[in-house]
């Protein structure tokens, strides 16, 4: 933790600051001994580069909370001779450069890092090709003795699979922050940069512990003054650049496509104007000239009235490919979002939707934008619901750098009063197979580059944080933010060994504790889905901040626009014989499988057709049956939530204990507030009788 003012000391204790680095002391038995012997007295760093010390500084803050032992660099080893060893293959190192051969330094990416026990030599090293793969090398180091594993026979080389690994934060000047739900920016405060570095340097522990690499830091939706983040304010910007640089992250800024005009500089912002292509090239050479790893821009244009390259008649390829131009020259990177639709059509048209947009907009550029182009696509056609099913992009995009974008931030899933752990949600999303080049396609070889080869590739997210001291409201919404890092870096791994990992580095390692707090995350998104969204209809919240249930709430659905709901059935269709034909976009038997109404999935049904309220669903129960039963269990699911939280109560610290007793009390009545609603509409729209008789309004 960064240093902080000694009257905090007091609050931050106990709050879930530290999150997953709070290195709770282990347990005595065989394994502490194993760690103390190896740990104890001496680390061998040799170099003094920042990122090299800032990971010296991490091995020595985990060691002394997790082992109550001091590890100092240069002393001499322990009486018995083990040691500690970090630093990069080149480094100066002997012990670095005597336990690592060429083959081992061969098979180390950029990023990436060996860690090898050496009976020889006495030591665990941590080798790595850079000082960041050191940094994330200590990371693991500490993350396999906080999850009380074996260290005596280490013999891993660990490399990142997707290269860029995002968060995107939401944040405005102003210190509010879009779809916020811990708090206020501990970025920015009435249209200034925070003065608090010391936060900012723990928010980037927290990041490169996860294995995050690139930040944006202000909202997609870029107001008047953030404009100026690319000017007036680029010393600031720098400072916050300082601090990600050392923790292995480089700093993006999201951009307004306006720029030139806002500035007043140049009387239009069409890609194609002269004067317009020489604006953005000087503002990049005045960035790279006091951050000169800056990352480059995140664009969000023409959609929900954000301005973009269609004012001028042009395209997004024509947008997109003026500022790569710009950056291309110093290694910078555009990342354009596909999040584009006409938010002021008419709705009330059953051809109009919304699920096609990105498709229609972004399948016939494929192969158009220059390679430092990045277009980022949400994970599904519609908005982060809490079930969609997977972008009909992913797959189609031959020719073109793409990122999955996710939703940390739980602005449809309970916005951090709900827990709602959608590392299960993800990893769905990531096995999909696209069935795209004819055979096995997975998402996740699609947002790794290893499918088409793509130059750049990877997973981005919206950050869920804010000045909350736990830093997400809702503590276990920190397994979301953890989770996502994790996954980026691997997907290989289960929403179970993430979940497993998070509850050991923060609440410890008793195995009783574990095992509540891991059920209570896994059970989760589906309890959670159970008495809100039914059959992937989503959208049944209340307009604007998107928190309760409203059936007809949601301000584009003023129609039934997004379920169609009326006396007789419920459904949206998107087949191609009589609805929307969105299924087409999908490839082979995805796409015949979504068309049909015998096969689609009953997760998905209602995404894709429109039925009567008896139709019978794979599971044997008709619709409405299957609506009253899932939100009565749902919300009795939810009051087992906080009966299972309450049975921790003297075995985690009481601080930790009490913040998650309030939202999963929180969470088990607004349950029953879903419940009522969504089944009283549907009551009274069908006028079909519950079977079980239970009771609704």
């Amino acid at each position: 933790m960064g240093q902080q003012p000694d009257n905090q000391a007091a609050t931050i204790t106990g709050s879930g600051y530290d999150a997953w680095l709070s290195y709770p002391k282990l347990p005595q038995g065989n394994l502490y001994k194993q760690y103390v012997k190896w740990c104890r007295a001496a680390v061998s760093v040799t170099e003094e580069q920042d990122t090299v010390q800032a990971a010296l500084r991490e091995w020595q803050r985990g060691i002394t909370s997790m082992l109550d032992i001091e590890s100092e660099s240069g002393a001499e080893p322990a009486a018995d001779g083990f040691t500690v060893a970090f630093g990069t293959f080149h480094g100066g190192n002997p012990l670095i450069e005597a336990i690592f051969d060429e083959a081992a330094i061969q098979a180390v990416g950029p990023e990436g890092f060996a860690v090898r026990t050496s009976l020889t030599h006495k030591c665990i090293a941590v080798g790595a090709s850079s000082p960041a793969g050191v940094l994330y090398g200590v990371f693991h180091l500490l993350r396999l003795i906080g999850s009380q594993k074996e260290i005596e026979r280490l013999d891993e080389t660990v490399n990142p699979v997707n290269a860029l690994r995002m968060i995107n934060h939401w944040d405005n000047f102003d210190g509010s922050v879009e779809r916020g739900y811990s708090g206020r920016s501990f970025l920015y405060e009435n249209n200034r940069f925070t003065d608090d570095l010391d936060r900012i340097t723990d928010y980037a522990r927290l990041m490169s512990t996860a294995g995050i690499n690139a930040i944006a830091i202000n909202n997609v939706n870029v107001h008047a003054l953030e404009t100026l983040f690319i000017s007036t304010y680029l010393p600031d910007v720098a400072r916050i650049a300082d601090v990600f640089r050392i923790y292995g992250i480089r700093l993006f800024l999201s951009v307004n496509f306006a720029g030139p005009m806002h500035e007043g500089e140049v009387g239009t912002a069409d890609p194609l104007d002269a004067g317009v292509r020489e604006w953005w090239k000087k503002k990049a050479a005045e960035i790279y000239a006091v951050v000169p790893d800056f990352g480059g821009f995140v664009v969000k244009a023409d959609s929900e009235n954000r301005p973009g390259p269609f004012t001028y008649g042009r395209d997004h390829a024509d947008g997109a490919n003026m500022l790569a131009e710009a950056l291309e020259p110093f290694g910078g990177i555009v990342i354009w979002r596909c999040f584009v639709y006409n938010c002021k059509q008419d709705w009330r048209d059953r051809k109009t939707d919304r699920a096609r947009a990105a498709y229609d907009h972004f399948k016939p550029l494929d192969g158009k934008f220059h390679d430092n182009v990045i277009l980022q696509i949400k994970n599904g056609p519609m908005d982060f619901q809490v079930r969609e099913p997977v972008s009909p992009l992913f797959g189609a995009l031959e020719q073109t750098n793409q990122v999955i974008e996710f939703q940390i931030a739980q602005e449809y899933t309970g916005q951090q009063r709900h827990v709602c752990y959608l590392v299960p949600q993800w990893k769905e999303i990531m096995e999909f197979d696209t069935l795209a080049k004819g055979g096995a396609a997975p998402v996740k070889h699609i947002v790794d580059g290893s499918l088409w080869g793509n130059r750049f590739s990877g997973v981005a997210a919206v950050s869920n944080v804010g000045n909350d001291l736990n830093w997400t409201g809702h503590l276990l919404a920190q397994a979301n933010l953890y989770g996502f890092g994790r996954l980026a870096w691997n997907p290989e791994l289960s929403a179970e060994e993430i979940a497993a990992e998070w509850i050991s580095l923060t609440f410890g390692t008793d195995a009783a504790v574990a095992g509540v707090i891991s059920r209570i995350l896994l059970d989760s998104w589906e309890i959670y889905e159970s008495y809100t969204a039914p059959l992937g209809v989503g959208w049944m919240i209340n307009p604007e901040h998107h928190y309760g249930p409203n059936v007809d709430g949601y301000e584009y659905s003023q129609w039934g626009t997004y379920h169609y709901a009326d006396h007789q059935g419920i459904g949206v269709d998107r087949t191609v014989a009589t609805g929307t034909g969105y299924s087409a976009q999908y490839m082979g038997s995805n796409a015949q499988r979504y068309d049909s109404l015998e096969e689609c999935p009953d997760e998905l049904l209602l995404f894709f057709h429109h039925v009567p309220y008896t139709h019978v669903l794979n599971s044997g129960k008709t619709v409405i049956q299957h609506i009253y039963d899932t939100h009565f269990a749902g919300a009795e699911r939810a009051d087992g939530l906080l009966a299972a939280w309450s049975g921790l109560k003297g075995s985690i610290a009481e601080g930790l204990y009490a913040q998650v007793e309030e939202r999963l009390r929180g969470q088990a009545a607004h349950s029953k507030e879903w419940r009522d609603q969504i089944n009283t509409y549907f009551y009274r729209k069908s006028g079909i009788e519950d079977s079980g008789a239970r009771k609704i309004y």
